[in-house]
This record gives C-alpha cells, sequence and structure tokens, in this order.
C-alpha cells in the first residue's frame, strides 16, 4: 500500500502532542519558568544534562513509573484462579496494553527517539533475540556484548 500512513511515526507525533497537552494543562514548568514541553526535553537531551536532576532523568523516571503501573492494571485484569468460571474482559486489556504503549511511547521521545530510530534499534534487538533462541539462549550463555553492538 504506497499511501499507507506511517503508524509508528504517527502514534510518536500523536503522543508528543498530548504530553505538551497535558505538560501545559498541569501548568508543568522547566527550569527557566516555561511550561514545559517535548521541545525543551530534548532541548536537554542535547545538552547532555543526563545527571539525576535533568529533565530526561526525571521524565524517564515518570513515565517509567507509570508504565509500571499501567502493567499492574493489566495485571489486575487477569485471572489466576484456575478453577474460576471467570471470563478475562479483553476489551480492557487491550485498552490497558494501549496505555502501555503511550507510556513506552513517552520514554522513547523523551530518549530523543524517533519512531524511526524506534524502529531501527526494535529490528536489530530483535535480530540478536532471534540469534539468542537459536543458540539456546539461557543465563549460562547470556552476552550482554551483543545488545552493545546495536547503534
Amino acid at each position: 500500500m504506497p499511501d499507507a500512513p506511517d503508524m509508528l511515526r504517527e502514534i510518536f507525533n500523536l503522543q508528543s502532542h498530548l504530553n505538551d497537552e497535558i505538560f501545559a494543562k498541569q501548568d508543568l514548568r522547566d527550569r527557566e519558568g516555561k511550561v514545559l514541553s517535548m521541545a525543551a526535553i530534548r532541548q536537554g537531551l542535547e545538552r547532555e544534562e543526563f545527571g539525576p536532576n535533568g529533565l530526561v532523568n526525571q521524565w524517564l523516571r515518570n513515565y517509567l513509573a507509570a508504565l509500571k503501573a499501567e502493567a499492574d492494571e493489566v495485571g489486575e485484569e487477569l485471572l489466576w484462579k484456575w478453577w474460576s468460571k471467570d471470563r478475562i474482559d479483553l476489551q480492557n486489556v487491550r485498552v490497558e496494553i494501549v496505555d502501555l504503549m503511550h507510556f513506552l511511547t513517552s520514554m522513547a521521545l523523551v530518549a530523543g527517539l524517533s519512531a524511526e530510530e524506534f524502529h531501527r534499534l526494535y529490528t536489530q534487538k530483535h535480530a540478536v533475540n532471534r540469534q539468542r533462541q537459536e543458540q539456546g539462549y539461557s543465563k549460562d550463555t547470556k552476552d550482554e556484548a551483543d545488545n552493545r553492538k546495536i547503534v
């Protein structure tokens, strides 16, 4: 489909705009007193402000906390009593998974990844994971050197 939209790029753009809207609505400010924006966080990336008090670290931590909370919400929807006649609410599970994508995308944006860079890194890591499986992956054979080759 030559005219098909780039869905991952669209997700990244939508999330970036939503984050900016939330920053404005919540009146979150950067260090200069301006309304926080994804552009301000990107500027922190460009200045390599990677310390514990920098916007990059702060927002990676915030989004990671949100990601964990959303993962817990997925877990709360799942059933563990194998003897139960209950059924999962698959629609709600799906929506919670989409919420995970919101925060994962926000983390990717804060880390300076574009949709194209995310895709490139994903496909490289996917190749590493496939190779690990083909080689009988275990903690005894795990070697992080293959991760370091991903650029």
